[in-house]
């Protein structure tokens, strides 16, 4: 039996997060206040009693969920976590950010100011109405992959962003070629199709700017060896040191998030059958539950969540 601890991606922020466990927990209250400073405005005011609009941007709604993951991250520890227990960490998208602060690869300062420029950076490397996102319903992204080819599309222009489960694939890409290809997929089998309402074409090529400019961010900030090693999106490689973290992040932004795999390959690798999500929401519980059988799920972000995890986690 092993462990793993689970970080949320953009789509699980919600006004009012991470609040009563920062009035509840100094360790948890100093997170926000770090990240406050870091970012030089205050972030937490937006968290806890902003616009929902606002909050949503993807440069405040990434340093967000990755301030209140790393705060019950955190408050697990000074609650009594036993590191030793957990084999492997992994994140979906930004989560994987959260994953490296919280495995020691990055400060937490430098993750809030590395999140607040990817946000910024894939804000404008499209602009707005020009990329678009759209969630398919019941095929496989096999059968997705099969369907690009089979149709003709381009690839520079419609992808594959999120292989989030069995069930669920997310495409991303210029807006006509998105919605040509969900119309093609309904046409040929998918149950449903979903426009997501985003800002930018997240994991497609369209975001090659943004890679390049995360490449100069990242350049310029120090790496240290995971403490966990961490499962990556778009390769699937466990990181155990430093070595080749770099070039991942970059690739991640045009890459897509293999996350079905991820956890199959915790499943089976490293014999992960306690899948633990740390931050807001349940969504990576679901998809554990939907891609894994014979496997448990917890979720916490707050304080009664916590302590309940650490029981199971500690025995």
């Amino acid at each position: 039996m092993a462990n793993a601890i689970l970080f949320p991606g953009q789509g699980s922020q919600f006004i009012g997060m991470g609040k009563k466990l920062a009035e509840t927990l100094p360790v948890a209250r100093e997170v926000f206040e770090e990240v406050d400073e870091a970012l030089n405005e205050s972030l937490s005011s937006i968290i806890w009693n902003g616009d929902v609009d606002e909050l949503t941007l993807t440069k405040n709604a990434q340093p967000s969920i990755m301030a209140v993951s790393m705060a019950v991250f955190r408050a697990l520890i000074s609650r009594g976590l036993n590191l030793d227990k957990i084999s492997v960490l992994a994140g979906h998208s930004l989560g994987e950010y959260s994953a490296f602060c919280a495995s020691g690869v990055f400060s937490l300062t430098d993750t809030a100011k590395i999140l607040r420029k990817r946000g910024l950076s894939m804000q404008k490397a499209v602009p707005l109405g020009e990329g678009a996102m759209a969630a398919i319903l019941g095929l496989t992204a096999g059968k997705v992959s099969e369907l690009l080819k089979q149709g003709g599309f381009d690839l520079k222009k419609v992808q594959i962003a999120n292989d989030n489960d069995p069930s669920q694939v997310v495409i991303s890409g210029e807006k006509g070629s998105v919605e040509r290809f969900s119309k093609f997929l309904k046409d040929n089998g998918a149950r449903k199709t979903i426009a997501l309402p985003v800002s930018a074409p997240f994991h497609s090529h369209l975001m090659s700017p943004a890679a390049i400019e995360m490449g100069t961010t990242l350049e310029e900030i120090e790496f240290s060896n995971p403490k966990i090693p961490i499962v990556l999106n778009v390769n699937l490689q466990i990181l155990g040191t430093k070595e080749g973290a770099l070039q991942s992040l970059i690739n991640q932004v045009t890459g897509t998030v293999r996350w079905r795999e991820s956890l199959i390959i915790m499943n089976e690798n490293n014999n992960v059958d306690n899948f633990y999500e740390i931050g807001p929401g349940k969504v990576l519980s679901g998809t554990v539950k939907r891609t894994l059988k014979d496997v448990k799920t917890f979720s916490a972000c707050e304080l009664e969540d916590i302590d309940k995890m650490i029981e199971v986690i500690n025995v």
